[in-house]
C-alpha cells in the first residue's frame, strides 16, 4: 500500500510541474531567438443583434520592449481556416521560406495600410512604442483606456474560436513581402500583457460569469456551484452516517466521497478567482482533477468489494492480489491519460481527452472492468438467499450498472458535437452522473437499512469458514428457515433431557 501511495504522490507532483496556459490574463515574454510562440486559443461568443456593442468579443493589452528593434515582428489573431495553414508551416527549417508559405494565405485577407488597404483586421506590428499605442492603431477611440491595442471580435452567425500568437517574420512596406527577422548577436525581448474576453470592457454591464470565460467554458462556474450546493448537503449526512455505523464499507466510501467533494472545492476555488481576474488558480484546479481521478478510482474499488460479496455475503476476499492490481492499474492509466492531454495533445486540434488512444484505451478498459464487475455480481447473488441482501445486491447492481456505462456512452456522443459546446457536455453529464451514483450509495448503505444486510462483526477464521459454507450450500432457502430450524432442534433437545421420573408419575 506504501509503494502505491508514492506512485500517485510522483504521479501528482509530475503534473502538477506542467504549466498549461489556460488564462485569459496573460503576461509573459517573447525572445527574438525564438521563431513562434503560440499564446491561447480563445472562444467569443455570438454577438447579439440587439446588443452589439455589449456582446462584441475583445483582445486588448500592452507589447513592449526596452531594446529598439531593427524592423518590427509580428502579433496574429486569427480565425481557425486562416491559422491552420499559418500554424502548420512554422515548423519549416528554412524560416524565410516559412515565413512567406505561413502568410501566404493571410497576406490576401489582412489589412496593411499600404499593401492591403482593405484587408480584415488581422495583424498588429511588435513591440509597440512605450507610451504610445501601436503602430496600425489609426482609431485611438477603439483603443481600451490604458491599453496599446484593441481587436473587436464580431461575428453575428455563431461562436467561433481564434488564435493568438507571436512570430518572428516582418512585412517588406516597398515589396509587401514577408521576411524572417534574423536576430543579431545580441537578443532582444518583448514583454506582453494581454486580455481576451466576452464583453466590452468599456462598460460595467458586462455579465461577471462569462466575461473572462472562452466561450467553451462559460456557464461552467454555475455548474461547479450546483454541484458544490449539492455535495454541502450529502457529506455531512455521510460523516454522520460512517460515525453511527464504524464498517469498512463505509469508511470506504467516504473516503471517496470525500476525495470527491476537495476535487470539487478546488476547482471551485480556482473557478471563482478565474471570474474575477481572468488568472485563477492553475495548479490548484490540476491538483483538484488529481483529487477527482482518486475518488473515481477509490469508488471503482469499493463497487468490484461489494460486487464480489466483501461485507455482505462473506468477510473474506477471494482473489484479493487481482482486484487490487486491476484498481492499481486504471488508476495509473487514468492519471496517464491525464498527463498525455495535458502535454501531448495540441491545443490546437478541437479534440478531447476520450477521442486519443489513451482515452480510447481507458474506455475500453473501463468497459471491461465492466462486464468482470457483472460476473462477479452474478455469482454473489447465485450464492446468496437471504431476500434483504438480495434486494440490495439488485439495487447496487443496476446504480452502478449506469455508473459504468455512461462513460463509453458519452464519449460516442461527443464524437458527433463541436467543441464550442463540448467541454460543458462532458462536465455536466460526468458530475451529474458522479453525484446520482454518490447519493444512491448513501442511501443503500445508510446505517438503518445497511446494518440488515451487512456483516458488521468480525467472527474468528474458524466461524468464516462455516459461515462460508453455511452461505454456499445449495439447499439453504433462506434465513429465517434455518432460524426455524434452530430453535426446533433446541426444542427437541429441551425435551429429551427432561427427568424420566416425572414421565412416569404423569
Amino acid at each position: 500500500m506504501q509503494n502505491r501511495n508514492i506512485i500517485l504522490l510522483v504521479f501528482i507532483v509530475i503534473v502538477l510541474c506542467f504549466k498549461v496556459n489556460q488564462c485569459t490574463h496573460l503576461k509573459g515574454t517573447f525572445k527574438s531567438n525564438e521563431f513562434f510562440k503560440f499564446l491561447v486559443k480563445f472562444g467569443f461568443q455570438k454577438t447579439d443583434r440587439h446588443q452589439a456593442d455589449a456582446t462584441h468579443g475583445y483582445i486588448f493589452g500592452n507589447i513592449t520592449s526596452d531594446q529598439n528593434f531593427p524592423v518590427p515582428v509580428t502579433f496574429a489573431v486569427l480565425q481557425r481556416p486562416y491559422f491552420l495553414k499559418y500554424y502548420q508551416n512554422r515548423v519549416l527549417y528554412d524560416k524565410e521560406e516559412a515565413c512567406k508559405r505561413m502568410f501566404s494565405k493571410i497576406s490576401t485577407h489582412a489589412y496593411e495600410g499600404k499593401c492591403k488597404p482593405r484587408g480584415q483586421d488581422y495583424l498588429r506590428r511588435i513591440p509597440c512604442p512605450k507610451g504610445k499605442l501601436c503602430l496600425d492603431e489609426d482609431k485611438a477611440w477603439r483603443v481600451v483606456k490604458g491599453h496599446q491595442f484593441t481587436y473587436v471580435i464580431e461575428d453575428f452567425k455563431q461562436p467561433s474560436f481564434w488564435y493568438v500568437s507571436m512570430v518572428a517574420c516582418y512585412l517588406n512596406m516597398t515589396t509587401c513581402e514577408w521576411h524572417h527577422y534574423e536576430p543579431p548577436s545580441r537578443q532582444y525581448t518583448i514583454h506582453y500583457d494581454l486580455w481576451l474576453v466576452n464583453g466590452n470592457p468599456n462598460i460595467s454591464s458586462y455579465n461577471t460569469l462569462t466575461y473572462q470565460f472562452s466561450f467553451d467554458r462559460q456557464n461552467t462556474l454555475e455548474l461547479y456551484l450546483l454541484f458544490w450546493l449539492c455535495y454541502m448537503v450529502l457529506v455531512p449526512l455521510q460523516c454522520h452516517a460512517v460515525k453511527t455505523q464504524k464498517h469498512p464499507v463505509t469508511k470506504l466510501f467516504t473516503a471517496s466521497l470525500l476525495l470527491d467533494f476537495i476535487a470539487l472545492c478546488l476547482i471551485l476555488i480556482h473557478t471563482l478567482k478565474f471570474a474575477l481576474d481572468g488568472e485563477g488558480y492553475p495548479k490548484l484546479a490540476m491538483a483538484g482533477d488529481i483529487f477527482d481521478i482518486l475518488s473515481r478510482t477509490s469508488f471503482m474499488l469499493l463497487l468490484l468489494l461489494l460486487a464480489k460479496g466483501w461485507a455482505v455475503t462473506r468477510l473474506e476476499l477471494s482473489w484479493k492480489p487481482l482486484v487490487f492490481a486491476i484498481w492499481l492499474c486504471y488508476g495509473i492509466v487514468h492519471i496517464l491519460l491525464y498527463v498525455w492531454n495535458l502535454t501531448e495533445v495540441d491545443i490546437i486540434e478541437d479534440i478531447d481527452e476520450y477521442q486519443t488512444w489513451p482515452g480510447w484505451l481507458i474506455i475500453v478498459f473501463r468497459s471491461l472492468i465492466m462486464v468482470w464487475f457483472l460476473y462477479e455480481l452474478r455469482t454473489t447473488m447465485l450464492y446468496e438467499h437471504n431476500m434483504q441482501k438480495l434486494n440490495f445486491l439488485l439495487h447496487f447492481g443496476a446504480s452502478s450498472l449506469v455508473w459504468f456505462i455512461y462513460l463509453p456512452i458519452l464519449a460516442l456522443i461527443a464524437l458527433h458535437v463541436s467543441a464550442l459546446w463540448r467541454f460543458k457536455l462532458l462536465l455536466g453529464i460526468t458530475y451529474s452522473a458522479d453525484c446520482f451514483a454518490y447519493c444512491v450509495m448513501a442511501h443503500l448503505l445508510w446505517p438503518t437499512r445497511s446494518e440488515q444486510y451487512f456483516l458488521l462483526k468480525g467472527p474468528s477464521s474458524a466461524d468464516i469458514e462455516e459461515l462460508d459454507e453455511f452461505n454456499e450450500a445449495p439447499h439453504i432457502v433462506n434465513n429465517s428457515y434455518s432460524s426455524l430450524s434452530t430453535m426446533s432442534s433446541i426444542e427437541i433437545c429441551r425435551f429429551d433431557e427432561a427427568p424420566k421420573n416425572k414421565a412416569v408419575s404423569a
